[in-house]
C-alpha cells in the first residue's frame, strides 16, 4: 500500500481534535506564552551539547587511566541520545523556534550524532507521525522483520519467540547501524517513493550531505580520539563502541514503549486505502506515556515520556508537555477516547516486554494481555 494513497475516515470523533486544538491554544494564550522553546530550553541545550563535548574534549587533551577514558565514552553515549531526545528532535519537529532558520541550524546537530536530517524528517515527521503504528508505512516498526517483529501485521517466525529477550541488545546496535549502513539505504528507498524531492533538496544534494556528514562525524568521533588520545587504539574504538551502544540502547527504551505495547491496535487500511480512523484518535490508541511524575526523566528525555501530546502536537517544543497533558487527558476522557499512560518507565518497559514476548509467541498479539 502506498503512503499516498491512504486516508483517514473524517467522521470518527473528528471533534474531539477540534476541541483540543482550541483549548491548547487558549491556553498559550492565556498564559501569554509560545508554543516554542523558552529560557529553560535554550540552557537544556547547552547542557547537552557539553555533555557530549567536553568528555571528547578531555579525551584529546588529558592524559588519563583506561577506566577513565572509558567512562568518558559512557558520558558521551548519554549525551549523544540527550541531544537526540531534548535538541535535535524538537529543532527538526520546527517546534524549537518560530524562525525556521533556526530550527533548521540546530536540527544539523545531527551530524555529529551521525545522521542525516532529511531522512530523519521523512522517518520521523512523514511517516511515523502521520502513520502511526500502520504496518508497511510507519518505520519505526519495520525492523529487519527476520530478527524482530513489531506489529502483529507481519509473519511470525520461530526465532521471535525469543526477542524479548534478545531485543534489547538490538537496540543497542540502532544507532551504530545508522552510522553506517541506513541513511543510504532510506535515501535510496524515499527516492522510489518519491519522498526527497518533498524536503526541497536534489537527489544528488542528498547524497553529497549524508556523505559529508558521515566523514565530518568519522572525523571527530573515531579518527581524532585515535590518533590524539593517549590510550591504546583499540580503547578508543572500545569506547566509541560503547557511546554507540548505549546511545541506541537509551533510544530504543524511549521510544519503544510509547508504541509498541499491549494497548495499540494496529490499524490496517482496507483495499481503498482508508483507515477507519480520524488521525488524531489513531495517535490515542497506539501511543502511551510514561513517568509522567519523573521531572528529571522527563527533563533527560526531551518531554518523550508525554509520547501522546507530542503525538498530538508534534509542533510544539516538549518544555509544554507536562502541562497540556491535563487538557488532553481530560478532553480524550470527555469523548470517551483512550489516554494511556503508565505510572513509570520500569512499568513501561515491562509492558514493551510483554507485548515483544506476544509478538514472538502469538500471531494477533494485541488481543493477548
Amino acid at each position: 500500500m502506498s503512503y499516498s494513497k491512504v486516508t483517514f475516515a473524517k467522521n470518527h470523533n473528528e471533534e474531539f481534535y477540534k476541541v483540543l486544538r482550541k483549548r491548547v491554544s487558549e491556553y498559550f494564550k492565556t498564559k501569554n506564552i509560545s508554543r516554542h522553546a523558552n529560557a529553560s530550553m535554550v540552557i537544556k541545550t547547552f547542557v547537552m551539547l557539553l555533555i557530549y563535548i567536553v568528555p571528547l574534549v578531555l579525551l584529546l587533551t588529558v592524559s588519563m587511566p583506561i577506566g577513565l577514558v572509558l567512562l568518558m565514552w559512557v558520558i558521551m553515549g548519554f549525551g549523544m541520545a540527550g541531544i537526540g531526545l531534548s535538541v535535535m528532535h524538537d529543532a527538526n519537529h520546527g517546534a524549537y523556534s518560530k524562525n525556521d532558520k533556526v530550527n533548521k541550524v540546530i536540527g544539523k546537530v545531527l551530524v555529529i550524532l551521525g545522521g542525516n536530517d532529511v531522512n530523519w524528517k521523512i522517518q520521523h515527521n512523514v511517516l511515523h507521525h502521520t502513520y502511526t503504528n500502520i504496518t508497511g508505512l510507519d518505520e519505526d516498526i519495520e525492523p529487519p522483520e527476520a530478527i524482530l517483529r513489531f506489529s502483529p501485521n507481519k509473519r511470525r517466525t520461530a526465532l521471535h519467540k525469543y526477542q524479548h529477550i534478545y531485543a534489547w541488545f538490538f537496540y543497542g546496535l540502532m544507532t551504530m547501524f545508522w552510522f553506517i549502513s541506513k541513511d543510504y539505504k532510506q535515501a535510496r528507498r524515499y527516492k522510489k517513493m518519491g519522498l526527497i524531492e518533498s524536503q526541497s533538496i536534489t537527489y544528488t544534494n542528498h547524497w553529497i550531505t549524508i556523505i559529508v556528514g558521515k566523514i565530518i562525524f568519522a572525523f571527530i568521533f573515531i579518527a581524532l580520539p585515535i590518533w590524539l588520545c593517549d590510550a591504546p587504539w583499540y580503547i578508543s574504538i572500545l569506547g566509541i563502541t560503547i557511546m554507540l551502544f548505549i546511545s541506541g540502547l537509551t533510544l530504543g527504551a524511549i521510544f519503544q514503549p510509547a508504541h509498541v505495547v499491549p494497548t495499540s491496535n494496529y490499524p490496517m487500511p482496507d483495499s481503498s486505502g482508508n483507515i477507519d480512523a480520524d488521525w488524531a484518535v489513531n495517535q490515542l490508541f497506539n501511543t502511551a506515556n510514561f513517568a509522567p511524575k519523573a521531572r528529571l526523566f522527563s527533563w533527560y528525555v526531551g518531554g518523550l515520556n508525554y509520547q501522546v501530546e507530542h503525538h498530538l502536537f508534534p509542533n510544539i517544543c516538549h518544555v509544554h508537555y507536562r502541562k497540556l497533558a491535563a487538557i488532553v487527558k481530560e478532553t480524550a476522557l470527555e469523548y470517551k477516547l483512550p489516554y494511556h499512560s503508565y505510572k513509570t518507565f520500569a512499568g513501561a518497559l515491562i509492558e514493551h516486554t510483554k507485548m515483544l514476548y506476544n509478538l514472538g509467541h502469538y500471531d494477533n498479539a494485541p488481543a493477548i494481555h
